[in-house]
């Protein structure tokens, strides 16, 4: 028992003259992989006459679509096939004809092992395999999924939603592996679509959480992930390869991930770290420094007479501020990383924590080793006494030395 090619190219003109039944496939979906077939006339109503049973007539015309794999079967067990398109009439008198199409020779293996044996039946059917791409299949998680990022160096715990793809690679695999047997002996489609296939998307969620655990150990950061919805697809076909692929006949295509949802914490943590680089990143440039260093004198102005203890108290603590943060913002300035050759990083310049260039003293005054101008006999930031002047005549107006009974100044000619 089998089909053969019918050489016709129309069912309205070769069935015009002498009647048999045509079959065609029932409306097929987008997510719908196994359809019963129908009986229609050559104005494409429906005729079965058999109350919706998909039965098949010896001599009856079936019609393949592209991109569809019919299979005859005979008590549950496939008789013949074809993955071509076209028409091809039913003749229980031949043996299976074997149209593998754009499988080739490598399904005939397959076909072996579940063809039928016995004799020929009056209680045949057709179904019609989708061999498209079954697109937007929506998966998502029940429990968190734990994510270590080292960008933000923290676990984070979010919730995965998206859609992925698949396609039939062996149909006789996946007609005894995936297909639920009551659509056979109950003439009805199987849709791949939950609640149908939890079984699959458990598995899909567990392997894509591997998928993460790689790219956690990887470096990335969770906020990439979006990007490498590509590279996930490739992965998850290989990692699925052996169960779905090899034993089950279908294999994912592509992934599409939405953004993540994160737990409460997980979000929070999230955007403090994020808040506390966008203020480095800020105070990197020593314009923005010196703006933050303003800022914060001024608020502490403000708030300096409200202090409980009194103003003065208030302008202690802001001067103790001031001098830490002074060194904090110095200490940006001086890492080679920021440092630039323009005016910038790096470089002298007025402001806080940079050192101020040496001021001339005031007259009768004296500069001490530390740098600090003083008037009294001990310096007022390290404490070292004042040096002795030196033996001799100076010059009162420049202060050079003269020589004894010298009435002029070398130096500037002022009178002695």
């Amino acid at each position: 028992m089998g089909i053969i090619r019918a050489a016709i190219n129309a069912v309205t003109g070769g069935l015009a003259d002498s009647w048999l039944e045509v079959i065609e496939p029932s409306p097929m979906g987008n997510n719908d992989v196994l359809v019963p077939g129908q009986a229609v006339d050559q104005r494409g109503r429906s005729q079965n006459k058999k109350g919706g049973e998909n039965l098949v007539s010896n001599g009856s015309i079936i019609h393949v679509y592209d991109k569809q794999f019919m299979i005859l079967v005979d008590g549950g067990k496939i008789v013949d096939y074809t993955a071509d398109p076209g028409y091809y009439k039913v003749d229980n008198s031949v043996l299976p004809s074997l149209f593998n199409g754009q499988f080739g020779d490598s399904i005939k293996e397959s076909f072996s092992r579940i063809k039928y044996g016995g004799i020929s039946s009056t209680s045949q059917r057709v179904f019609f395999l989708n061999l498209a791409e079954i697109k937007n299949i929506k998966f998502g998680t029940q429990n968190p999924v734990q994510y270590f990022d080292n960008f933000y160096e923290s676990e984070l715990f979010m919730r995965l939603h998206g859609t992925y793809s698949i396609k039939i690679t062996d149909p006789f695999k996946f007609y005894m592996e995936v297909i639920p047997k009551e659509c056979i002996t109950g003439n009805r489609k199987f849709t791949f679509a939950p609640p149908d296939i939890q079984q699959y998307n458990d598995e899909f969620i567990s392997e894509l959480g591997t998928a993460f655990n790689n790219y956690s150990a990887d470096g990335f950061r969770i906020s990439h992930i979006a990007s490498k919805t590509k590279e996930m697809g490739k992965y998850m076909a290989q990692a699925l390869d052996e169960d779905w692929n090899q034993l089950r006949g279908f294999e994912v295509v592509s992934v599409g991930m939405q953004p993540p949802s994160y737990s409460e914490e997980s979000q929070q943590i999230i955007n403090e770290r994020s808040k506390m680089a966008s203020q480095v990143s800020y105070l990197k440039d020593a314009a923005n420094q010196q703006a933050f260093m303003a800022k914060s004198v001024g608020e502490g102005i403000s708030s300096a007479g409200k202090n409980a203890g009194g103003a003065a108290v208030g302008f202690m603590g802001m001067n103790m501020a001031q001098n830490m943060g002074a060194g904090v913002m110095g200490g940006y300035m001086q890492n080679p990383q920021y440092a630039q050759p323009q005016q910038g990083y790096g470089q002298p310049q007025q402001g806080y924590g940079q050192q101020q260039p040496p001021q001339a003293p005031q007259q009768g005054g004296w500069t001490c080793s530390c740098g600090a101008v003083n008037t009294g006999k001990f310096c007022m930031e390290c404490g070292k006494p004042k040096p002795e002047a030196p033996k001799g005549r100076f010059c009162t107006n420049c202060g050079a030395q003269l020589a004894p009974g010298a009435k002029f100044c070398p130096e500037c000619g002022a009178k002695q």
